[in-house]
């Protein structure tokens, strides 16, 4: 948390700072995952000309240089008019010719650092497709998932295999699918991976249309709620009856994450489960 909708929106948020020229820079704490660049007062003079989304991270670029954002666990960015007071945990402040960008992060498991080679190759370039995008379809999923033994919920969450979908949206995705999160992703049909495809862009999108999911203090840059919490129907209600069935919503940890599911409506399936060597013959 925050996840791929959030930061997304997030993005959107920021679209008022867009060709506006950055004044000053102040760092109030540099220590966060990694330290915040020594040299980043040179964004002053530069005009901010562009904002994209790379998984969950956002990359903002301007007039000469580029910078790579992550929010982490707890972070947030502000776009105020100057006056505000501040806030404890605001590490970074951007102050532009009309608006003013403050970066919370109580935790400081987020990065503000300079998008090059060294950056890209690390964290971007060895990430998989963007889940709304058309390299994200039933057939690379398929051909992804037949040779995973691991639970499907982790391999959904796999930034190698698709980026952004995290725990909130494959919980709600397999739930809605009626696939238990522990299932071996190798066992899933093409058909069932179709579904997931399809299901999982579905998600996403109306959790994006409705500002992202606010669970704890997450907001937008201009302070404003998620409202996809409001329509979840298995993350975060373990101990709460199933709305299909009024069976009681079970939880187990699969890679250290909570998954929420309904015993009833996800019964998890008995497979064989090829060996590698057996896999690697059928090939062959």
């Amino acid at each position: 948390m925050p996840e791929l909708p959030e930061v997304e929106t997030t993005k959107t948020s920021l679209l008022p700072l867009l060709d506006q020229k950055v004044l000053k820079v102040e760092v109030r704490q540099p220590s966060l995952r990694w330290p915040i660049p020594e040299d980043i007062q040179k964004l002053a003079g530069q005009k901010l000309l562009k904002l994209t989304r790379r998984s969950k991270y956002i990359l903002a670029e301007f007039e000469q240089d580029s910078m790579l954002w992550h929010l982490g666990m707890s972070g947030s960015f502000r776009i105020c008019d100057g006056h505000e007071e501040l806030r404890k945990h605001d590490h970074l402040i951007i102050q532009f010719e009309g608006l003013q960008l403050r970066y919370h992060d109580p935790r400081r498991f987020g990065c503000i650092l300079w998008l090059n080679a060294d950056s890209q190759v690390k964290l971007i370039d060895t990430l998989g497709p963007e889940p709304l995008s058309d390299d994200f379809n039933a057939e690379y999923l398929f051909s992804k998932f037949k040779t995973k033994n691991t639970a499907v919920k982790v391999a959904m969450m796999d930034n190698h295999i698709v980026v952004g979908v995290g725990n909130i949206y494959a919980t709600e995705s397999l739930f809605n699918l009626g696939i238990h999160p522990a299932q071996p992703a190798s066992s899933l049909t093409f058909q069932q991976v179709e579904k997931m495809v399809i299901e999982i862009k579905r998600i996403l999108k109306q959790a994006i249309d409705l500002g992202g999911s606010t669970l704890r203090d997450y907001s937008n840059a201009m302070g404003e709620n998620g409202y996809f919490q409001q329509t979840l129907l298995a993350y975060g209600r373990a101990g709460e009856m199933c709305i299909n069935c009024e069976t009681t919503l079970e939880n187990l940890k699969l890679g250290q994450r909570a998954s929420v599911f309904c015993p009833e409506c996800q019964p998890l399936k008995k497979v064989k489960i090829a060996s590698k060597k057996t896999l690697k013959g059928s090939k062959a």
